[in-house]
């Protein structure tokens, strides 16, 4: 039989806008995979020239849904750019605050996003229509995992008025800025937050760690299934008190099995499949984002960064390997595993901010913008690593660099024609029905794609679908 091409897009149940391009051989094997993102951010270009200090509020509005992260990293390009340290109860808050917005993230992507292609809901919209190919879980067991997806409704927005205690509101908070934070800590805010906390860990506990197991039973094939990956890394996640070199998840670098510590040199930007027009293989800190609408084999607005030149996956199951709280071979469902393995460590993180605060202490550090400098804040995100890098000149932005987590794992294969994690986790994969082929969308949502942040205005006249919806 002849080879098939299918193309899943848009992409359901992810966050922006993304397509998914494979070729089937002639037993239904994919044997090419592509990772492809019509949009363009153009936040790089937004910010140049303008006030450092506005970057914090404006890296926000690159996504709704990991708002917070974005204002952190730039905060912490700012800060290393200005030499401010902020004082440790302004990093306490800023942690807080992220530390809430992981769990509304994580409680999410499992129940509204990545659950439904395993477990038939209600017959009803929004659960119907839907594939009906390799639905395994009994009814009686379906009807408990979906008592935790309505369930999960209040809490992910409990999780998000956390939040907005230290940041005003969600998304696009006023929480997290350089030097420090602007909500102060006082009583009552720290024993409305241990509440909450105290909610959301009875949540995971009851529901969510279950339902993970639940779907575990029923699928185990799914722990040898998307992987792939060349190997996996961390920048750490949570800044710790007072001087933020240590973080409370610690980071590190995997490769050909053995650890190693991180290099931010070693990062390069790949551009061959990308719809821009530069020096390939450039270091963020010297990037650039001129657009090539007409570039000859390029098929994505992502670029494909990239670490001592490997495809490296980063995310929830590389920040659970380097805490040493999970440390399973990546997979579609380790990953699941380890997401809610780390939402069940992230509120007892949480409560330990908390009690550590001071209503007392400042939350902020004042400082002056400079007048040259350069910094680069790099956090774990909800998805994994992301990278600010901020160039300064006339105390105004001359250069502004991103890497989201799923430029790094939703990337396009690079100059050598590598492919990205996801792309590497689709190839040799079986589908059993290609007109529903749920296998799919069951991997590449198992890294939680946010394309709304790993895109760097829709290519006009460009006919964008020729899909089927998974």
């Amino acid at each position: 039989m002849a080879n098939r091409k299918v193309v899943v897009g848009p992409m359901t149940r992810v966050n922006g806008m993304w397509e998914i391009h494979v070729t089937l051989d002639g037993q239904n094997r994919v044997v090419e995979a592509r990772s492809a993102s019509p949009f363009w951010r153009g936040m790089e270009l937004i910010l140049q020239s303008r006030d450092p200090r506005d970057a914090p509020y404006l890296t926000e509005r690159i996504c709704g849904i990991c708002s917070s992260a974005h204002g952190y990293a730039a905060s912490l390009a700012l800060e290393e750019a200005a030499g401010v340290e902020p004082p440790p109860n302004g990093i306490l808050v800023r942690n807080v605050l992220l530390g809430a917005d992981f769990l509304q993230n994580h409680i999410r992507h499992f129940y509204f996003l990545h659950m439904p292609a395993f477990v038939a809901g209600p017959e009803q919209p929004p659960f119907a229509p839907r594939f009906t190919t390799d639905l395994r879980i009994p009814r009686r067991v379906s009807e408990t995992i979906y008592q935790g997806y309505f369930r999960a409704i209040d809490e992910s927005r409990r999780a998000h008025e956390l939040a907005a205690l230290f940041s005003g509101k969600v998304p696009h908070g006023h929480g997290v800025v350089a030097g420090g934070a602007t909500v102060h800590p006082d009583s009552e805010k720290i024993l409305r937050a241990l509440g909450m906390v105290s909610k959301l860990r009875s949540f995971i506990d009851e529901h969510y760690l279950p339902d993970v197991e639940r779907i575990a039973e029923y699928y185990p094939d799914y722990f040898s299934i998307g992987g792939g990956t060349e190997g996996f890394f961390s920048f750490g996640a949570f800044p710790q008190a007072p001087h933020k070199k240590k973080t409370a998840i610690p980071g590190g670098v995997m490769l050909e099995g053995r650890r190693e510590e991180l290099d931010l040199s070693a990062i390069e930007e790949h551009v061959r499949f990308s719809y821009y027009d530069q020096e390939s293989r450039q270091h963020p800190a010297k990037g650039t984002t001129e657009v090539a609408l007409e570039k000859p084999g390029a098929y994505t607005f992502v670029k494909a960064p990239r670490y001592k030149g490997r495809a490296l996956e980063t995310g929830p199951i590389a920040r659970m390997w380097f805490a040493g709280r999970y440390r399973e071979e990546p997979s579609t469902l380790s990953r699941t595993v380890a997401r809610a393995l780390e939402a069940r460590l992230i509120v007892d993180l949480i409560e330990e901010w908390l009690l550590a605060m001071d209503p007392s202490s400042p939350v902020f550090e004042p400082f002056e913008v400079p007048e040259e400098g350069r910094g680069v804040g790099i956090l774990g995100a909800m998805r994994g690593a992301l990278g600010h890098w901020v160039e300064i000149s006339s105390r105004r932005i001359a250069r502004y660099q991103i890497i989201t987590p799923s430029a790094w794992n939703c990337s396009p294969s690079d100059d050598t024609g590598r492919p990205s994690p996801v792309e590497a986790a689709l190839l040799g994969v079986q589908v059993q029905n290609p007109e529903e082929p749920v296998e799919l969308g069951r991997i590449v949502r198992s890294f939680d794609p946010c394309l709304s942040c790993a895109t760097h205005v829709i290519k006009g006249g460009r006919r964008l679908t020729s899909f089927q919806i998974i």
